[in-house]
């Protein structure tokens, strides 16, 4: 679910990624799980699975088809997170960086974990408890990298959309004189009642404002002029509608 999560995030994945993330391997991989256990002598209850029976070949198999398949996953996520790192800067490369961190851990893991399972089967007591002190702790820091990874992603998305919104009502409470000037001398669809315009919606609230102050400075019937500074300021907002900030300039599409 998590592997399928950051696919679904990701515009572009390549067929390596959505077979390792499909219904085929993790079919296989629950079907090869399934058998082993059932050839698992389980005798009694046990709340130390793999302590008690990892001596036995099925349960060695059963462990290792289960980390073998998070081990496919998370190298897909891999994939994923790096593409979405290389396309993110500041605060929005965090939560992906996260993601590959504790991916990296999590390919780690089942490595360590494998060895153990054939070093309990071959009866190196010694080496499988000298890995399990090294298991513990990268256990719990991929789990921390990858849910800091996953919960931060939303996180940032909704607090870089409140910046935008703030930044788009500021926009509009400098735009709204322009624009008071502009449909002063040539009214637009604005002051037709019934034009379907929500100034509760910001974003709609500047998009109309420029397309109209933009109107009265074509239309030859209105005597109607922009300063340099007003310039700037609906370029300023502009960018900010097509998602390019104060950075990136030109013209609003649907200005006529």
């Amino acid at each position: 679910f998590l592997g399928r999560a950051v696919a679904k995030a990701s515009r572009d994945t390549s067929r390596a990624v959505r077979i390792a993330l499909g219904r085929g391997v993790l079919g296989a991989a629950l079907a090869g799980a399934v058998v082993a256990f059932f050839f698992i002598d389980r005798g009694r209850s046990t709340t130390t699975f793999m302590l008690d029976l990892g001596a036995q070949s099925a349960a060695a198999v059963y462990s290792m088809i289960q980390f073998t398949y998070d081990a496919i996953v998370l190298t897909a996520m891999i994939a994923v997170t790096v593409r979405q790192v290389r396309q993110t800067t500041g605060a929005e490369r965090l939560p992906p960086l996260s993601v590959l961190v504790g991916s990296v851990l999590g390919i780690a893991l089942p490595v360590v974990i494998v060895v153990m399972d054939v070093a309990h089967v071959a009866g190196d007591l010694g080496l499988m408890f000298s890995l399990g002190v090294v298991y513990g702790p990268l256990y719990l820091a991929t789990f921390v990298f990858l849910c800091v990874g996953l919960a931060g992603q939303p996180l940032v998305r909704r607090a870089r959309a409140r910046s935008r919104a703030e930044r788009t009502r500021d926009l509009v409470a400098r735009v709204t004189p322009v624009w008071r000037r502009a449909t002063a001398v040539r009214p637009g669809l604005s002051q037709v009642t019934d034009a379907g315009f929500h100034d509760a919606d910001a974003e709609t609230r500047l998009h109309r404002e420029l397309v109209e102050i933009r109107d009265a400075v074509i239309d030859p019937r209105a005597s109607f002029a922009l300063t340099d500074a007003e310039s700037e300021l609906l370029e300023e907002a502009e960018a900010q509608l097509i998602g390019g900030g104060a950075a990136r300039g030109g013209r609003l599409k649907g200005s006529r």
